[in-house]
């Protein structure tokens, strides 16, 4: 996928790297970066609160491991990262420049490919954030800017105030979304308003929670073992909807048809959704890492696309 922000051709799915520094320690993490990069990967997302919700954590533990994996292997300049900011405080200029000036530090590294505010707050005027974050862009420490859980009323209000005032517009979107989450969440939906926005505005959208917290890996079947995961009670809910049953009904036979893995047919629909660059999702093993990258490759018939957003609309 090629943009016009980055001189990287990107790949068709970026690796998320919450959790590294949680259920990955520095070495699983390395190995799973190490296999990414040599399968032709070349986008990582992080940002600097992962992993604060562990104990004795304080956030930043990703960023620092991928800086000291970028550092080690010496391949900045192949690599497209993208960080957030925002989780720690008002998004005040000396508060965006103190988390920038942070995140650079950590990921060792002169500038940020892809600097996010990880979430939106009304009590600073976006004519203070934009500015802040324009800033960065022209000293050069960060090279484009993306909105992160923005609704798409605000995202619209950013855009007008970059357009005003000259600033550096928003040029990536952040949004939860997958195939079992289309409309369903409660707090910012994607499709509709956003995506319709993100489609004019010729924003680059890499949704995160791409694969509904591995539930649509296929590992979280009715009456399955349990599974070993931090995140296997909010995965296992999708269970208890119609949609979840139904979208891995649909997700099986279609993986089935092209010999590949269910979390590939996942990611490669969200893929071929308007205005969606690539999906973000996570690995903690290499094998994990596996189920993932046939998206790079996997092209879905028109009927197999349709199939997958009809289950996905099982009530």
């Amino acid at each position: 996928m090629a943009t016009s922000w980055t001189n990287l051709n990107l790949f068709p799915l970026a690796l998320g790297g919450n959790v590294f520094g949680w259920t990955a320690d520095e070495a699983q993490s390395f190995a799973v970066l190490d296999a990414f990069a040599a399968a032709g990967g070349n986008h990582v997302d992080t940002a600097d609160s992962y992993s604060a919700w562990v104990p004795g954590n304080s956030g930043g533990e990703s960023e620092t491991i991928i800086g000291n994996w970028i550092k080690a292997r010496g391949n900045r300049e192949q690599i497209l990262v993208a960080t957030k900011a925002g989780r720690f405080g008002r998004l005040t200029a000396p508060n965006i420049r103190t988390w920038a000036e942070d995140s650079l530090r950590r990921l060792q590294t002169d500038y940020i490919d892809l600097l996010y505010l990880h979430e939106d707050h009304r009590d600073v005027p976006l004519e203070e954030s934009l500015g802040a974050l324009d800033a960065l862009v022209k000293e050069g420490k960060v090279r484009a800017i993306g909105a992160s859980n923005f609704t798409p009323a605000r995202l619209a209000e950013a855009l007008e105030v970059s357009a005003r005032e000259g600033f550096t517009k928003y040029a990536a979107l952040q949004p939860y979304y997958n195939l079992v989450e289309r409309r369903h969440v409660e707090e910012i939906p994607f499709e509709g308003p956003l995506q319709d926005l993100a489609v004019a505005e010729g924003i680059d959208v890499f949704p995160f929670f791409s694969l509904a917290m591995g539930f649509l890996a296929g590992k979280y079947r009715p009456g399955g073992e349990q599974v070993d995961s931090a995140r296997a009670q909010g995965a296992a809910a999708y269970l208890q909807t119609a949609r979840g049953p139904a979208v891995l009904a649909a997700l099986d036979e279609i993986a089935a048809a092209h010999s590949t893995t269910v979390a590939a047919v996942a990611l490669a629909w969200t893929l071929a959704q308007p205005s969606i660059s690539a999906p973000i999702a996570s690995a903690r093993t290499p094998e994990q890492l596996a189920e993932l990258l046939p998206v790079a490759t996997l092209r879905l018939s028109d009927d197999e696309l349709a199939a997958l957003t009809q289950a996905s609309e099982a009530e």
